[in-house]
């Protein structure tokens, strides 16, 4: 029996059907497809896909379901960009799920998150999910230094402008002033420094004074504290005294003692112009010079009876000889 051989052309063609087979294959696997298994096509569209490209991972929470197929322009929306998802299993995706465009790492690698929604409907291959755009994370620092480098960039020119003033002003004039006023300074602190070792070398001399007079005031500061009952009285008594000064009736008090005064003027000016007794013998000589003559015969009989009480008073059973011890008047 003869065996059934394959010719060389055809094993050639086998061989090349499988290896175009195998390449496709190959080609689809490392673009993440799986030419074996039913795939689902969900469409997004999206302003800005800057970052994103083809084989970019889909994930939902984390993990990864699909990859990005394709992007293209909208045909109908001009700047809308379109991108299809390939999904290769079975996950249910709700109706009005989200597909958000997001940096995987910090390189800046973009990636689509699908957010499920909450609807009980599930979306099929061929709808177009709804698109949200999570900045990336350099767009985020760019956004925080940006307003950092305006407000540099202000600082900077306020600091200029800073400068330009400060150069305006301190002209050689003012630089002269200021290094006269720190020699100013300078000879102020150097008196300062005298004046303070001058009153050192004071208080050092004088401390034993200071040391008493501190003793005699605290000394005087303990005799107030122990005489604080006796001070406390007098103020109530001066408080009393002068309450009783408010009440009293001082004004009809002085009335009284001018009235007083009135009359004692006017009596001193009935002396002086020689009224009455008082003023006869104030201004008259005549009455003065009678009461003296009068008052020296006085004293002279009572001198006369003291001598000779005999002559005035006298015991006999006979009488009294009227010779006998007569009055006899002094020579003047």
């Amino acid at each position: 029996m003869k065996k059934f051989r394959f010719s060389r052309e055809v094993k050639v063609g086998f061989l090349t059907i499988a290896t175009l087979a195998a390449f496709v294959w190959s080609y689809n696997f490392l673009k993440g497809k799986d030419v074996f298994r039913r795939q689902r096509v969900f469409y997004v569209e999206y302003d800005n896909v800057a970052g994103l490209m083809t084989a970019n991972s889909v994930t939902i929470n984390g993990l990864h379901v699909g990859q990005v197929n394709s992007l293209y322009f909208h045909p109908q929306k001009p700047g809308k960009v379109v991108v299809e998802l390939y999904m290769s299993n079975d996950i249910p995706v709700p109706v009005n799920s989200s597909a958000r465009l997001f940096s995987s790492d910090l390189l800046g690698t973009r990636g689509i998150q699908i957010i499920p929604g909450d609807s009980p409907v599930m979306a099929v291959s061929g709808d177009t999910l709804i698109s949200q755009v999570q900045q990336s994370l350099q767009d985020e620092v760019n956004d925080m230094v940006e307003p950092i480098m305006r407000k540099t960039e202000n600082l900077i020119t306020s600091f200029d402008t800073v400068l330009n003033v400060l150069s305006d002003l301190f002209n050689r004039e003012t630089r002269d002033n200021l290094t006269g006023t720190v020699e100013s300074l300078r000879n102020t602190m150097r008196n300062l420094e005298s004046a303070t070792l001058t009153v050192d070398t004071l208080v050092e001399s004088q401390k034993t004074r200071l040391a008493k007079i501190i003793a005699n005031a605290e000394s005087i500061s303990s005799n107030l504290k122990q005489n604080n009952e006796n001070l406390s009285r007098i103020i109530s008594n001066t408080a009393t005294l002068s309450d009783s000064l408010a009440h009293a009736d001082i004004a009809g008090t002085l009335n009284k003692v001018n009235r007083a005064v009135s009359n004692l003027s006017n009596i001193v000016d009935q002396v002086n112009k020689g009224e009455g007794t008082l003023g006869q013998l104030v201004n008259n000589d005549k009455m003065y010079n009678e009461l003296e003559s009068a008052s020296r015969e006085l004293n002279l009989l009572l001198e006369d009876m003291r001598l000779h009480p005999d002559r005035y008073i006298h015991f006999s059973v006979f009488g009294r000889s009227p010779k006998k011890n007569q009055y006899q008047p002094k020579a003047e």
